[in-house]
Parts: structure tokens; C-alpha cells; sequence
């Protein structure tokens, strides 16, 4: 909850504030319903039931069945799982394909199959931020076991052309895995619509509590686990269920299912508004990423002449982030940026803008006013 004299946020692909019927939801199971989903007395029978209602409500967001869900503690496991499951489940394919700009959840798996003798296909983006299926397509070979791409990106929120490579690479043999965690809850996301074989949904990033995912994999995908113990998740993932976390994932779930088109609609109208308020007056400004092609929420802009992170320093009534990162002190260019083919220098000048459910249009003006106004003062540089 904000308090008075709390900056704007606008950095909800960071994460976002908890649905208050996702707190309704959870206290009984933080209060009252303590039991372990696996006892067999009534108090387990509880929380069991409440389990598998979460999971009903995810696989209905994502127009998959209940027994295709399986439950993790966050993105990362989820992606981990996915990526390294398959390729212990098919040994005999040594090979994946992902892009240059996937979340670390994504590449430092990837990374470390190929110190173990896989070989990665790390495929380019175009200067909107996208993958070419062509080259998607061409990087497929015999022994591929997984490709493996995000929805949307985390840093412009461009989507990729998911159902067009999944098509093409299931048609040769392929399992193909998406990291849709922060396009879930911002747009439609259909597993039968996308034709994937696993993807990864990550509570935090729409209302639900941190600590809380889900990954979908499609019967029949040959998975191994990567965590041993006890049998839950059906022997993929062991461990004693989140429970009331699990509760506010799967409400915070059932309100996307009902809102997330008309959200997409008003959430999308404010980022445009946001977009031509600064254009307007600030000369030079770019847009990083597609101009169509990504999430309703996400406004990634490159203001000229000035550090992003400075601008953000200088501006405290707006909490939003940048794509690129900070060690020892010194700045280093978004590596997503840099692969679409913004220069370093100018790529330091990006700023990321996400808005969510409650963001009101008196933020989008305030904040533009305030970004606006610390720009043309003219004493920011890089």
C-alpha cells in the first residue's frame, strides 16, 4: 500500500502491488487453514482442496488442463526446470536454440548445459527487438532438443513471434518452452493458441504474492526433475506446497481471466498518452523496441544526452527503472539495447516505464511533467 508523498510507481515488470482480493483470499490459509496439503486428516484435506482450485484457475487462464500445471517457488525454478528437464529427459539431443536477449533465468541454464557439451544456438534480434522466425527455423536441427524464447521482453516488453516458431518447430520434432512471465496477466495467453510444449507464469508480476509460479507442460513432454525428494507435483517438483501463496495465485489468476482485455485497453491508452506527452517535448526522444508489437504496459524510451539512471536519481516523484546495469560504480549498457543495435552511449539514456492496474491517467501526468521538466532543465549529463 503507498503512502502519502510516495513516488509514482511505474515499474510493474519489476512487480507489482498484491490484488486486495488476493489478500482476502490468502489470510484464512495464513490464519486458520495451516495444514500440509499432503496429511491425510482434515486439516491437510483443506489445504489440499485449495491447491488444486489454484490449479484449476491457472490452467484456466492459460486454456490448458489442471494436470498440465505444476507448481514452483518462482521464474526462475520454473525456467530451469524446463530448460534443464528436457535436456536431461532426452539425452540423445544435444542441442537448443534461445535468443541473445532472454532473462538470465533463461541463459544462465543454457549456459551451463553448454559447459557440459551442449551446444546453444544464441539467435539475433532485429533492431525492433524481435526474432526472425527464418532464423528460427534455420538454427533447428536433428538433435535439437528445446527452443526456448520469452513472450516479452522484461526490459521493452517487444513480444516475439511465438506461435509462428513453436509451429514450425514442433512440426520438425521440437519441443518449444516460453517464458511468459510477464506477459501473463497483461495479455490473452493461450498455451493451444501459442502451440508450446512448456511455459513458465510468474505470480509476482500480476498481483500475486513473490515466491509463487507455475510452469505448464503439456502432456506427454518428456521432463525430468531438477530438485530431488518426496513425490509432489507428481514427482516434478518435491516439497511442501505455498499454500496461501498458491490461493493468491490462483485469484489473482480468475481476475485476469475476467479483466485482462478491457486492462490491456485502459493500460494501453495511458502508455500512449505517456509516450506522446514526452515525445512532445523532449526533442530527440526514441522508442526502444517495436511500436506495435509488445505489452499494453511497457513504454521503453531513450532520452538523448543524459544518463537513464541519473534522470531517474534527479526525478523522485517516479519509480521506474533502467535496462542497464550498474557495477563498481560505473554504468554499462542494456545488453538487450546494444543487441537491437543502439549504440552503448545512447543506449545508458533508456528508461522503462511499466504501468499496471493501478496506475490513473493524474500519474501518467504528473510523472510525464515531472520526467519533462527535470530533462529541459539542461543539467543532466551523461
Amino acid at each position: 500500500m503507498t503512502e502519502p508523498g510516495d513516488p509514482i510507481y511505474l515499474d510493474h515488470n519489476a512487480t507489482t502491488p498484491l490484488l486486495p482480493e488476493v489478500v482476502d483470499a490468502m489470510v484464512p490459509y495464513l490464519r486458520e487453514h495451516f495444514g500440509n496439503p499432503s496429511s491425510a486428516h482434515v486439516y491437510g484435506r483443506r489445504a489440499r482442496e485449495a491447491v488444486d482450485r489454484a490449479r484449476a484457475q491457472v490452467a484456466a487462464l492459460l486454456g490448458a488442463r489442471a494436470e498440465e500445471i505444476f507448481f514452483v517457488a518462482h521464474g526462475t525454478e520454473a525456467n530451469n526446470l524446463a530448460i534443464r528437464g528436457v535436456a536431461a529427459a532426452l539425452p540423445e539431443k544435444r542441442h537448443l536454440v534461445t535468443s541473445v536477449i532472454e532473462h538470465p533465468a533463461t541463459t544462465e541454464p543454457c549456459r551451463e548445459l553448454e559447459k557440459h557439451g551442449h551446444a546453444v544456438t544464441w539467435l539475433p534480434v532485429d533492431e525492433h527487438g524481435r526474432v526472425r522466425v527464418s532464423e528460427a527455423v534455420a538454427a533447428l536441427r536433428e538433435d535439437t532438443a528445446l527452443v526456448t524464447l520469452m513472450h516479452a521482453n522484461n526490459e521493452t516488453g517487444v513480444l516475439q513471434p511465438i506461435a509462428a516458431i513453436a509451429r514450425e518447430a514442433r512440426a520438425r520434432g521440437v519441443l518449444v518452452h516460453t517464458d511468459a512471465a510477464q506477459s501473463v496477466g497483461k495479455l490473452p495467453v493461450s498455451v493451444e493458441e501459442f502451440g508450446v510444449d512448456l511455459l513458465t507464469l510468474v505470480g509476482h508480476k500480476f498481483g500475486a504474492p513473490k515466491g509463487v509460479g507455475a510452469l505448464y507442460v503439456r502432456k506427454g513432454t518428456p521432463l525430468r526433475p531438477v530438485l530431488l525428494g518426496a513425490g509432489h507435483e507428481r514427482g516434478l517438483r518435491p516439497g511442501t506446497e505455498n499454500v496461501a501463496s498458491l490461493v493468491g495465485l490462483g485469484v489473482a489468476c480468475e481476475v485476469a481471466r475476467r479483466t485482462v482485455e478491457g486492462e490491456a485497453k485502459r493500460v494501453r491508452a495511458l502508455r500512449d498518452e505517456l509516450w506522446e506527452r514526452l515525445r512532445a517535448r523532449v526533442p530527440g526522444l526514441a522508442l526502444n523496441g517495436h511500436p506495435e508489437e509488445r505489452l499494453p504496459n511497457t513504454l521503453n524510451v531513450r532520452f538523448p544526452g543524459v544518463s537513464g539512471s541519473a534522470l531517474l536519481t534527479a526525478t523522485p516523484e517516479v519509480a521506474a527503472s533502467t535496462g542497464s546495469a550498474c557495477h563498481a560504480g560505473e554504468e554499462s549498457a542494456s545488453s538487450v539495447l546494444t543487441a537491437m543495435g543502439v549504440e552503448p552511449r545512447a543506449a545508458l539514456g533508456s528508461v522503462r516505464l511499466s504501468l499496471g492496474r493501478t496506475t490513473t491517467h493524474e500519474d501518467v501526468v504528473a510523472a510525464a511533467e515531472a520526467l519533462i521538466q527535470c530533462v529541459v532543465s539542461g543539467w543532466l549529463e551523461k
